[in-house]
């Protein structure tokens, strides 16, 4: 089983290594975060692209209505339209 070590007792063995081994902590430390954080920073922009290309159908889809509804002129009330429709059926 794996014990959990607090912040303050990594500290206190980090102070234990002699200099250049610290700075070879450091060096593998700064590399995992390196890593971790292109990986987070990767998926955020495949979410940002996703994200983007939603707005973007929206956008058109909104366009495409707008351009139906100058079709019309006068006024339009849509229930009265669909009551007409299903009283001609």
């Amino acid at each position: 089983m794996t014990e959990t070590v607090t912040l303050a007792q990594v500290e206190a063995l980090v102070a234990l290594l002699p200099l250049a081994e610290r700075l070879q902590l450091v060096a593998h430390v700064c590399e995992q975060l390196s890593v971790t954080l292109s990986a987070v920073t990767g998926e955020q922009q495949a979410t940002d692209q996703k994200e983007q290309g939603h707005t973007a159908k929206f956008e058109q889809w909104l366009a495409e209505c707008e351009a139906v509804a100058e079709l019309w002129t006068g006024e339009f009330d849509a229930a009265v339209d669909l009551r007409r429709m299903r009283d001609e059926r």
